[in-house]
């Protein structure tokens, strides 16, 4: 960089000749996000390698115990470790589902984890007729097909997570009654469905003791501490062996909102609260294009309070709605989709603290937001579908042809069956 003085009497002039000198050497707003997403992905690609795979020792011998030197060897993955997966709210909320069987195809094809609905507003409309029954039927179809499964949620203190029946009774009536429904749910599941959402989104939503207020208020962390607490111990209590998730949204846009969910955790873990795992909702602004530097900030955050991280809900659109964030510009197309969905999932299988990502939504025709599914109206798939399969059926799972050396070969694959 050639030097630049300031020129006191003439501060126009040597403005412009500072301009003339500085403007070529300094990187663009541009290129140093460039640089910046660049040098995220290239970690994540090197945590894969570390993180996201284990050495196994392959021996080939004859029938008679020798070691066969340059025998060929053939290794193809079955099944990942990690769990890639999708909610399956089709199965248990349709009815008579538009082609079910392809549904269930494309679904099998990619993932290999599933999210059963557990909305209490709708799971129990009325006191005592739960929906169990197509519940256990869909869980049953992801046991056969070797599919994890997850509920989601058990308490959500939103007016659209409550019954009317239950909104109408006093708050030590409905906290008892919420509890109630934990152990039921949690115990009566127990070994179909060994993870769940315990409570979603707190530091948004009323706390438990003010039922009967507006949706969305902000409690003391302690209030809000307090009734997920007794939720948690609830579950346990039934289940000591399940994965109990606590999620919530907006802590990757929001600084102050992963901040206060942070202060939450913090809380609970001073009372002892068993949470398994912090669950991260990617949907929030629902057209925004998350720079990589706050989601790895996010990850990074939330991490160092010691729980496996869970990506409980993400949906991209390709709805031709603006995409916000000022990360990329343009509008949320099919392409626009396929492209976000890699660059988010290459950053959060590349965390060692993520551990498991999960779509909302797996098909257009029946979606939260629009455009926000994987297949089309008719199943059939879109960019985004091939793009995610490109990485976990093919990158992602190993896959490879050999000879043996003259001893046992030590190889490195990514962990599964």
């Amino acid at each position: 960089m050639m030097p630049c003085r300031w020129n006191r009497s003439r501060p126009g002039v040597s403005w412009m000749l500072c301009l003339l000198v500085l403007l070529p050497v300094w990187p663009s707003q541009a290129t140093e996000a460039s640089r910046v997403e660049a040098d995220l992905l290239a970690q994540a690609r090197r945590n894969i390698e570390q993180h996201r795979k284990g050495e196994i020792v392959v021996c080939v011998q004859s029938a008679v115990g020798n070691p066969l030197a340059d025998a060929p060897v053939r290794i193809r993955q079955l099944r990942h470790e990690f769990p890639f997966g999708c909610i399956a709210f089709d199965l248990v909320w349709s009815g008579r589902m538009h082609e079910p069987e392809l549904w269930k195809q494309r679904f099998n094809e990619l993932f290999n984890f599933a999210v059963f609905p557990f909305y209490w507003a709708r799971y129990e409309s009325e006191a005592g007729m739960t929906m169990r029954r197509e519940t256990v039927e869909a869980v049953q179809w992801c046991r056969v097909n070797g599919i994890t499964t997850k509920g989601h949620p058990l308490v959500w203190t939103n007016p659209s997570g409550l019954p009317e029946w239950v909104q109408q009774q006093p708050p030590d009536k409905s906290e008892k009654l919420m509890l109630q429904r934990v152990r039921r749910e949690v115990g009566t599941f127990s070994g179909l469905i060994d993870m769940w959402d315990v409570v979603n989104e707190p530091i948004h939503c009323r706390a438990w003791r003010n039922v009967e207020a507006s949706a969305y208020i902000q409690e003391p962390i302690e209030a809000v501490a307090d009734y997920v607490d007794k939720a948690f111990r609830a579950a346990h209590e039934v289940n000591p062996k399940a994965h109990l998730i606590l999620n919530e949204f907006y802590t990757i846009a929001r600084e102050a909102d992963r901040e206060r969910f942070y202060q939450l955790v913090v809380e609970l873990k001073r009372r002892g609260t068993p949470i398994s795992g912090l669950g991260i909702q990617a949907h929030e602004p629902r057209e925004e294009w998350f720079a990589p530097e706050k989601v790895w900030a996010t990850l990074e955050r939330l991490a160092e309070l010691g729980y496996p991280l869970h990506i409980t809900e993400y949906i991209p659109q390709s709805s031709g709605k603006p995409i916000t964030g000022g990360w990329r510009e343009g509008t949320w197309t099919r392409a626009a989709q396929a492209e976000f969905a890699e660059q988010l999932y290459r950053l959060c299988f590349g965390h060692p603290a993520v551990a498991s990502i999960n779509w909302w939504g797996l098909s257009d025709r029946r979606i939260w937001l629009p455009g926000g599914g994987l297949i089309d109206e008719e199943y059939e798939p879109k960019p985004v579908y091939a793009r995610l399969k490109e990485l976990i059926r093919r990158e992602w799972t190993t896959d490879l042809d050999t000879r043996t050396a003259c001893r046992a070969r030590h190889l490195c694959f990514l962990r599964g069956d």
